[in-house]
């Protein structure tokens, strides 16, 4: 398969899970997103399009890398940002990723951390 072909399908499924996903102030909606390089990850009110919590490995002072254990402590972090602003609920949005490895270990590391999604 194509790399244009891998990315157009990844987009079809992100565009697909984001018609279905939406996060408001009582249940923002946690975003990760993996580079090959960096994790990003990010609480959203989408009604009123703020961010309430972030986290990401390019962060100063972070010691995450783009794979398993970066995931596992970038899980915890936002779990322990969510719950210090007040959110212990959120909609998990993994972007059109399958729910295995770095994905899969982020969040339980942020279940662990306290959020419930």
């Amino acid at each position: 398969m194509k790399l244009d072909k891998k990315k157009s399908l990844l987009q079809k499924r992100r565009w697909r899970i984001r018609k279905k996903v939406n996060g408001t102030a009582a249940r923002p909606r946690l975003a990760v997103h993996f580079s090959n390089k960096h994790i990003y990850a990010q609480c959203i009110d989408d009604i009123q399009g703020h961010t309430l919590a972030s986290v990401s490995s390019v962060a100063k002072g972070s010691e995450a890398k783009a794979n398993s254990e970066g995931a596992a402590v970038l899980g915890k972090t936002i779990a322990e940002k969510a719950v210090a602003a007040g959110i212990e609920t959120v909609v998990f949005d993994r972007a059109g990723r399958r729910y295995h490895g770095c994905v899969k270990t982020f969040a339980e590391a942020a279940r662990e951390g306290g959020l419930k999604f």
